[in-house]
């Protein structure tokens, strides 16, 4: 069962993705759960990961502290979206 909002907040993740690291919207409709972000992608660099993160909080309106922010959160399409539902769907 998806929760109330997550389609929302998946959308807003691919937008933010798509907009941010100017990927292709073919490309970012084809992100699945399991689609390697950080490491996987050349446009997500260090620079491009706030910019990436800045860029949620102001179209979820969540707040990101620093030392919520890892290597994990960024693993997978899957994974930062669910970081962002967890933040956005309270």
């Amino acid at each position: 069962m998806v929760p109330e909002g997550m389609n929302a907040v998946e959308a807003t993740v691919r937008d933010v993705l798509r907009d941010v690291l100017s990927l292709p919207q073919e490309q970012v409709d084809g992100f699945s759960a399991d689609t390697e972000l950080f490491g996987a992608l050349p446009e997500l660099d260090s620079m491009a990961v706030a910019g990436v993160l800045t860029e949620l909080e102001d179209r979820l309106g969540i707040v990101i502290e620093d030392d919520e922010v890892d290597g994990e959160m960024l693993e997978t399409f899957g994974a930062l979206t669910r970081f962002a539902a967890e933040r956005a769907l309270v």
